[in-house]
């Protein structure tokens, strides 16, 4: 039988992770944070040189797990020497995050006093250290050695050529275990396809490698994070991209049609189009601007092949009641009305918007600022019209167009955006047929950001980009009369994350 290596040894006198984390750190693991700390550590110490996935739904503590994994080993080797490597696709914030993480753990009876830090970047515990580089395509790494463990947080964000040219070789000398640590996005990333391939190896031999912890795993030991992801799902939708992958671990196609027939039928309003506002219920408005022609008429233009972009307004009855939800706590809107307009000079079409606003007594204009809307918007914004009711809205930076996407989504999932019934009219056939060929694209990096917009050149999006404006409607403070029922959400993670997580 061979012999045991001295680090085992040493990790039978110091006592497992499970009494290191509650007696020495203070921050005990929880039992679906133990299991893949313990068969990392077998890899470890047995030198068997295994990689895993450490798969948690968001804030459920895989930070945690690192961490303490990593003071653990640092406490084995710091007399024998050794270096782990931890990757993250930013220095700023990610790795400072980790390293200061770190830090808290090592500030314990055993190891206070003797943390040194060198370069900025290395944690030393005695000749053991914890080395901390970026993952960043533009970031310099090469030289460093994984001899303990090598590390890759937000696996799922990290330029996988990145890590295969320059962090892979730090363990290939020493055969070091491999540690991934994610939340799930698409199959494209990095941290999806090293799941597969260690799902293959896993039927191969039987050897778990693959941890996933969704949030009611988490919220079987911890009822608060339950609380808390309910609210959320509530919020926005059991199906928002978001929550199917960072709660319910479960990966988005990176493109495709946005609204597809599920989607679809929760934008389907059973109501009538309304033709002017009923006594005692509130409107608001949305306004896509177009550029303006001074050579065509209006029928000409939208006759033209391919058809001239429209200057859209939405006009939605906005129902508060969901505000006293105190899950949703955000209005529902129906769409009340519609007006579109090509061609029309800014000058003039500022008058046609101004009264049609007034008629339906907008209480809040949402308006497209951007580009050649911005003149329009700021005769809409003056005094003497509507003042501070008008919320300009940019496009740019790409990012925004990018949020305004998944907040409408949001609006969209949770059942609160309802467009009339057919009417007959160009209105109802242009926008549905919009919606149904908007498509979606999202990107790999920690930003999460979607272009999305109907690609079809033949097809514009101006009908559901003003649609999809009512999303910054929620950002309004809405008065609602009586006893307001929402109630103030406490950050929960905040709190389960001083508290061991």
């Amino acid at each position: 039988m061979p012999a045991r290596p001295i680090e085992y040894i040493v990790s039978k006198f110091l006592g497992d992770i499970r009494w290191f984390s509650k007696l020495v750190v203070g921050r005990p693991l929880r039992e679906y944070q133990l299991e893949p700390a313990y068969a990392i550590l077998d890899s470890v110490l047995h030198g068997r040189g295994l990689s895993f996935a450490v798969v948690f739904s968001r804030q459920a503590g895989k930070n945690e797990v690192s961490a303490q994994l990593e003071a653990y080993l640092l406490n084995l080797f710091q007399r024998k020497g050794g270096f782990m490597v931890k990757a993250a696709p930013t220095y700023k914030p990610q790795l400072i995050n980790s390293k200061l993480r770190l830090e808290e753990v090592l500030d314990n009876d055993w190891n206070r006093g003797k943390v040194r830090t060198r370069e900025g970047y290395m944690t030393f515990l005695g000749k053991a250290a914890v080395v901390f580089l970026s993952a960043d395509p533009a970031s310099s790494v090469v030289g460093a050695t994984a001899s303990i463990m090598l590390e890759c947080d937000e696996a799922q964000d990290v330029d996988e050529d990145k890590w295969e040219v320059d962090f892979t070789p730090m363990g290939a000398s020493t055969n070091a275990t491999r540690v991934y640590y994610g939340t799930v996005w698409t199959s494209k990333t990095m941290l999806a396809k090293q799941v597969r391939r260690l799902r293959s190896e896993e039927d191969a031999d039987g050897q778990r490698r693959v941890f996933y912890v969704d949030w009611e795993d988490v919220a079987k030991e911890v009822p608060a994070y339950g609380d808390y992801v309910r609210q959320e799902i509530a919020r926005k939708g059991r199906h928002h991209p978001l929550i199917k992958t960072q709660y319910y671990l479960e990966e988005i196609d990176a493109e495709g049609q946005m609204f597809d027939d599920r989607r679809q039928s929760l934008m389907q309003g059973d109501h009538l189009r309304m033709r002017g506002p009923e006594p005692n219920k509130v409107y608001a408005a949305t306004l896509d601007v177009a550029g303006e022609d001074e050579e065509k008429t209006g029928d000409e233009l939208r006759a033209a092949k391919p058809r001239k972009d429209l200057t859209v307004a939405t006009v939605f009855e906005v129902d508060l009641s969901t505000v006293r939800d105190p899950l949703l706590a955000a209005p529902s809107y129906r769409v009340a009305d519609v007006l579109s307009d090509v061609g029309t000079k800014h000058t003039l079409l500022y008058g046609k918007l101004r009264g049609y606003f007034e008629h339906w007594q907008a209480r809040w204009i949402v308006a497209d600022a951007s580009g050649v809307g911005a003149g329009l918007v700021s005769f809409l914004s003056a005094r003497q019209a509507f003042g501070s009711k008008v919320i300009p809205f940019q496009f740019s930076p790409p990012k925004k167009k990018s949020d305004l996407g998944w907040d409408f989504l949001t609006v969209v999932e949770t059942g609160r955006f309802k467009m009339f019934r057919d009417d007959g009219t160009e209105d109802w056939r242009e926008f549905w047929l919009q919606v149904d060929e908007c498509r979606y694209e999202v990107s790999e990096g920690e930003e999460k950001r979607m272009k999305w917009g109907v690609m079809e050149p033949t097809i514009h999006d101006d009908r559901v980009i003003s649609a999809a404006l009512v999303a910054e409607l929620d950002k309004v403070k809405w008065s609602v009369p009586g006893k307001s029922a929402v109630i103030e959400a406490r950050d929960v993670l905040e709190e389960m994350d001083e508290g061991g997580f």
